[in-house]
């Protein structure tokens, strides 16, 4: 187990989560469950449980949800619950995230023109 976060340290990079979470996921032997089915599977379920911390609340109770320390621990576990998911699904179809991300905000661009300056 990992200390919590210094925040004098850098956080671990894409990469590194990666392969902490390979390297877990090994140690349990749970590759051949980490199928593309299976993770997108996962994925969808944990951003539902993301979405249901929101789910009956108005804008302003949604806006200040980060000020209660064990609401904002819930928001926490669940953002990274589904960024694990999608860093393993990523892994097991062989797409990088982030040119990924990359590449469509490129499209987005173009798809999406910026507002002109008046």
């Amino acid at each position: 187990m990992t200390a919590p976060q210094d925040p004098q340290q850098p956080a671990p990079t894409l990469v590194e989560l990666t392969g902490r979470l390979a390297g877990f996921a090994a140690a349990r032997r749970w590759q051949p469950f980490h199928t593309p089915k299976n993770l997108a599977a996962a994925l969808s379920v944990e951003a539902g449980e993301l979405l249901e911390i929101f789910q009956w609340l108005t804008p302003e109770q949604a806006a200040v949800v980060m000020d209660d320390p064990k609401s904002a621990h819930r928001v926490r576990d669940e953002v990274a619950d589904v960024l694990a998911y999608l860093l393993q699904f990523c892994t097991a179809v062989g797409v990088d995230p982030l040119a990924a991300l990359d590449a469509k905000i490129d499209r987005n661009e173009l798809r999406f023109p910026a507002a002109p300056d008046e």
